[in-house]
């Protein structure tokens, strides 16, 4: 099934070169998608060239063989393979516009059990890949030229408990966006970053019956009462890459449909192993305060 029409106009970009990290797949793929549907030309880079030459194929198949999306085989952890991404993109279109962020990934584990190495893929991927990207971006194009950088982060405000790693390097995230916003306003570079909520990818297919329908079922914890849907983060970056969104930089857009001022899907067993403040018990507290037996 094709993805929705387009809500901007169809040649928005017309003219612009933008890359999306992490662009073979889900998120990505839908904001390439997106910005060639809206005139732009693309470099889509991913780890895997098999996984970045389907998408190719996919998007030609979807827009016409001559829509101008380019694969580049890049690592974002790896700082040479960055800076021949940029050193591509400007042989393409002579200056970067719009750089995505988009390139993540995690697993889940309780925070005991993550190790060193675990730990240190997670954060240098998310963390480490978003501030080279976005530094060689800047150095390369946009120090003469100006641009945007959209930082795809997560919902995160609350913790990050199953994966405390993620939610350390997308919380980092969050703040270099709001510090590169403040350094590089003066060269007319806009940084700003999306979070979105629990969307409904194209992953989902490959998880197990089991957490599919746990997967559903979270959408009872949101107010929307609904997933979102990678078209819809898609068009949250694209708004905050374009005109209309000038005057908007070191921002986070939360795309969760309320999901983050919800309740968390994190359940706590019950408990009492936090002593309290001098060693009270509730009952002492409670009488010092002029109140009755709590129970």
């Amino acid at each position: 099934m094709s993805a929705p029409p387009s809500v901007f106009r169809p040649d928005l970009f017309a003219g612009t070169t933008s890359i999306v990290t992490g662009g073979g797949s889900g998120i990505g793929l839908a904001i390439a998608r997106e910005l060639l549907t809206l005139g732009g030309r693309v470099v889509i880079c991913g780890r895997k060239e098999d996984k970045l030459t389907a998408a190719t194929k996919l998007l030609q198949e979807e827009l016409g063989e001559d829509t101008p999306v380019h694969p580049v085989v890049c690592n974002v952890r790896k700082e040479e393979e960055v800076k021949e991404l940029m050193a591509r993109t400007m042989e393409l279109g002579g200056r970067i516009d719009f750089l995505v962020n988009n390139a993540g990934g995690q697993f889940p584990s309780p925070a005991a059990w993550i190790r060193t190495k675990g730990w240190n893929a997670v954060i240098e991927t998310n963390l480490t890949g978003t501030f080279l990207c976005s530094r060689e971006a800047y150095l390369a194009s946009m120090d003469e030229h100006g641009g945007s950088i959209v930082n795809i982060i997560a919902d995160m405000w609350r913790g990050f408990p199953g994966m405390a790693h993620t939610g350390a390097a997308r919380a980092a995230v969050d703040n270099l966006t709001k510090s590169l916003s403040l350094e590089w306003a003066w060269k007319g570079v806009r940084v700003n970053a999306v979070a979105p909520g629990i969307i409904l990818s194209s992953g989902y297919g490959n998880y197990d019956p089991v957490f599919q329908k746990t997967f559903i079922d979270m959408a009872e914890n949101i107010p929307a009462k609904r997933l979102g849907t990678e078209e819809e983060v898609a068009s949250s970056v694209c708004w905050l890459l374009s005109p209309g969104a000038r005057y908007v930089t070191g921002a986070t857009l939360r795309v969760d449909g309320g999901g983050s001022l919800w309740r968390t899907h994190w359940e706590v067993p019950e408990h009492d192993a936090m002593p309290r403040y001098g060693g009270r018990s509730l009952e002492d507290i409670i009488a010092a305060t002029g109140g009755g037996d709590p129970k």
